[in-house]
């Protein structure tokens, strides 16, 4: 069983190699909103362009993404793949957030409460809702994606098959007494995704990985 000090030594050895990441990119919380849900299998770089697109159409707002036709919204989410399927979420996303009051009104729910009304919206999963409660509300719940199974499993801290409530409350748990909890899993997530991109990869690049001493995969 690995120990809260051993999850903790990941994350300080991450942040010396790496630095603060200023994650999640938006100029507003609803930004935030958006781009976790377009980031379904999709790399941060074509959501960063399908943002442009509705920045540049005047349609970076939860009503104008409604009242626009589905072909035309199709059209500017197209760098993000699955457009036709993304273009229907955004707007079942939206028509719920305006119905749900907004950001102000949600701000409000205790956390537990917002992370099942979130759930209840269609296209909206565990990670994108646990996305948005962390990096839009600042809401201290640890993200779980598949870069989190694939680098925690080479470490050897878990299986990789575990369910992802069963893996979110456990790294919740082993964090818990660390100080200022959201920027900590802001800051951890944020460096799992850059070390998994670069170094962690399906087919691993271990010259010059700061965890390369911890990994199974070379010990």
């Amino acid at each position: 069983m690995s120990t809260p000090q051993k999850y903790r030594r990941i994350f300080d050895l991450m942040f010396k190699a790496y630095g603060p990441q200023h994650w999640w990119p938006g100029d507003s919380p609803f930004e935030i909103m958006v781009g976790a849900v377009l980031t379904q299998n999709t790399s941060w770089s074509n959501v960063e362009k399908a943002v442009v697109h509705l920045k540049g159409n005047g349609a970076l707002d939860p009503q104008a993404i409604i009242d626009t036709h589905h072909k035309r919204l199709a059209s500017w989410l197209r760098p993000v793949g699955y457009f036709n399927v993304k273009a229907k979420r955004l707007k079942s996303f939206c028509q719920w957030y305006l119905e749900a009051g907004q950001f102000n009104r949600l701000a409000r729910l205790d956390t537990d409460e917002l992370r099942k009304a979130l759930l209840s919206v269609n296209g909206v999963g565990p990670e994108t809702a646990d996305d948005i409660l962390l990096y839009a509300f600042e809401r201290p719940v640890f993200v779980i994606d598949a870069y989190t199974r694939r680098l925690f499993s080479r470490l050897g801290y878990i299986g990789g098959d575990e369910g992802y409530e069963a893996l979110r409350v456990s790294f919740e748990k082993k964090l818990q007494k660390q100080p200022d909890l959201v920027q900590l899993f802001n800051e951890y997530h944020s460096l799992i995704v850059w070390h998994a991109k670069y170094f962690c990869k399906t087919r691993p690049v271990c010259e010059g990985c700061c965890l390369r001493k911890h990994c199974t995969l070379v010990s």
